[in-house]
């Protein structure tokens, strides 16, 4: 599945193609996604313009003066900007089909093989965007000044669960998926089983400074490419090839030369060195 880091590379990637763009078609070529598309959507977005674009943990936002346009790239999707005219192939299923003086017509087009993507509309009038259903139980966003050791360690003291079944739940800090959770556990040398409750503030401290770097640096390396991921101008990104743990088993730690284990949680995969991780 994408995660924060692949979104983030979308983002970055349509947002020169698309802000201040005006809406001039939307194409759906089935009934919908992981859930449907929403009702009259090409007749909400025709003639408007894209002011901006954001994102919340793993959902891309497209701001709209009257509402937000969320997308959700699910298990297998992605986003390409073409120009107009390209043949959609078999599991392209959304286009946004944007136009402005300089570029004159191109295609935000999302590709999602598994359908477990999600193209979906929040209007003003629906309340506040942080209110929507998907985003209002969200943490912190990890890359954002309000994520700190701090705060994991505040917001464990009653939580027993493993560590990693902690970070992935999403409601204390967002986006923080499973090969990045792996990574950050190992670059702060906790052991994914630990309980969080039992870790101290420094190594909280130390924690929530690798999930700060570990995907700042996956960002500028185009993402993980493991799958189905491809960014949006179709290359495909290059973290995966510095992973330390995820993926690894039985390889030798790069540190330590301890061969990686793999264990199951919560129905993962978890990655981690027994000797540098405790």
């Amino acid at each position: 599945m994408p995660e924060l880091p692949e979104v983030e590379v979308t983002r970055r990637g349509i947002a020169p193609h698309i802000e201040r763009r005006t809406v001039r078609d939307v194409v759906m070529r089935r009934s919908g996604l992981r859930w449907p598309f929403p009702a009259g959507l090409a007749k909400a977005l025709a003639g408007r313009t894209v002011l901006d674009t954001g994102r919340r943990g793993k959902y891309l936002l497209l701001n709209f003066e009257h509402g937000t346009l969320i997308i959700h790239l699910g298990m297998s999707g992605h986003l390409r900007v073409l120009p107009q005219g390209i043949p959609p192939a078999k599991h392209d299923h959304f286009d946004l089909v944007v136009e402005s003086a300089q570029d004159g017509i191109q295609v935000l087009r999302l590709t999602d093989p598994r359908r477990f993507g999600a193209v979906l509309w929040h209007s003003r009038d629906d309340g506040k965007l942080e209110e929507n259903l998907l985003l209002r139980g969200l943490g912190v966003e990890p890359l954002e000044a309000g994520f700190t050791g701090k705060l994991l360690y505040d917001q464990t003291r009653q939580r027993s669960a493993a560590v990693k079944q902690v970070l992935l739940a999403g409601d204390i800090v967002v986006g923080v998926g499973n090969i990045y959770c792996s990574e950050s556990l190992f670059r702060a040398g906790i052991n994914p089983k630990t309980p969080a409750r039992r870790i101290s503030l420094a190594r909280y401290d130390k924690l929530a400074q690798a999930i700060r770097d570990v995907l700042a640096e996956a960002i500028v390396q185009g993402g993980s490419t493991l799958r189905d991921f491809i960014s949006v101008n179709g290359q495909s990104g290059y973290f995966q090839q510095t992973y330390f743990v995820y993926d690894r088993t039985g390889i030798p730690c790069r540190v330590c030369g301890t061969p990686i284990r793999q264990i199951k949680q919560g129905q993962r995969s978890t990655f981690y060195c027994v000797q540098c991780q405790k």
